[in-house]
C-alpha cells in the first residue's frame, strides 16, 4: 500500500491509508472520498484466497455493505483493485454496477506463487485509468498464486470488458508460461466496468511506475515509467 500510495501522489493525490476496522467501526466514511484503491499484499492473513475473505467481511457486515454499495452509485467515484485488491474487488459484482460478467480469480494453472516481470498490453476500453494507453505494451511486475481468470460461462467471457492482457514477444495474447504467469485464457489480467470507473487488475503497475525500479529502460523515459500515466488519468478524470 505504500508503493500505491506513492503513485497516487506523485500523480496530484491526496493518499490516506484506510483500514477495514475503520469503515466497521464508523470511524471513517467513504463519502468523504473520490476513489479508493484495494491494494496488493495479503490481507487478513498470509494465506491463500485472502481477497475473497477479503470481500466477505463487506458483504457479511451491514455498515460495510452500505458504505461501499452508495459508494459504487456515485457517479463521481472510481475504484481500483490490484492482486489481493483484484480477488476481493471481483466478489463484490453483486454490489458494483456493471461487473456481472467479471471472473473469478482463482489459482494459478502453474500451481504455484509466481512473482517476476512480464509484459502486458492495455487494450481498447472504457476504463478511466487507461486512457490514450490503448495499444502500449509494457513491462509490469506480478505476484500472485491466484490469478487464472475462471468464468461461469464462455458467454460470461465475451461479455467481460478486457482491459489488460499477458503478450510474448511478439505482441500475441497468451495463455503459455512463464509469459502468462497465471495461464488465464486469451491473458486476460485487467477488466474493467461499461462506464471504466471500476478496474481491476493482478499485475502490479505501482511497482513499476518509476523508471529505475526496471532493470531496464530507455534513456528517453527520464524519472518516471509509462506506468505513471494511468495515476495520472485518475487525477485529469476528477473534477
Amino acid at each position: 500500500q505504500i508503493e500505491m500510495a506513492a503513485a497516487f501522489e506523485r500523480a496530484g493525490f491526496e493518499a490516506v491509508d484506510v483500514h477495514m476496522s475503520d469503515i466497521i467501526a464508523g470511524r471513517v466514511a467513504l463519502a468523504g472520498f473520490k476513489g479508493f484503491v484495494a491494494c496488493g499484499g495479503f490481507s487478513y492473513g498470509d494465506v491463500l484466497g485472502a481477497g475473497e475473505g477479503w470481500a466477505k467481511s463487506i458483504l457479511f457486515n451491514a455498515r460495510a455493505r452500505d458504505e461501499f454499495s452508495a459508494f459504487f452509485r456515485r457517479g463521481d467515484s472510481f475504484a481500483l483493485g490490484v492482486c489481493n485488491g483484484c480477488q476481493m474487488m471481483s466478489n463484490l459484482h453483486e454490489i458494483i454496477p456493471g461487473s456481472d460478467a467479471w471472473p473469478h480469480f482463482v489459482r494459478n494453472q502453474c500451481e504455484q506463487f509466481e512473482a517476476r516481470v512480464a509484459t502486458v498490453e492495455v487494450l481498447r476500453s472504457p476504463s478511466l485509468f487507461f486512457a490514450g494507453m490503448e495499444g502500449s505494451r509494457l513491462p509490469i511486475a506480478v505476484a500472485h498464486g491466484e490469478g487464472y481468470t475462471e468464468f461461469t460461462s464462455a458467454e460470461q467471457r465475451n461479455r467481460a470488458l478486457v482491459s489488460l492482457r499477458f503478450v510474448d514477444n511478439r505482441g500475441a495474447p497468451t495463455a503459455i508460461y512463464p509469459l502468462n504467469p497465471n495461464g488465464s485464457p486469451g491473458g486476460i489480467t485487467g477488466l474493467t466496468t461499461p462506464d471504466g470507473r471500476f478496474t481491476v487488475m493482478m499485475p502490479h503497475p505501482e511497482r513499476v511506475f518509476r523508471s529505475v525500479q526496471n532493470s531496464w529502460y530507455p534513456k528517453e523515459w527520464g524519472e518516471e515509467g509509462p506506468w505513471l500515466r494511468m495515476f495520472r488519468n485518475a487525477r485529469a478524470w476528477v473534477r
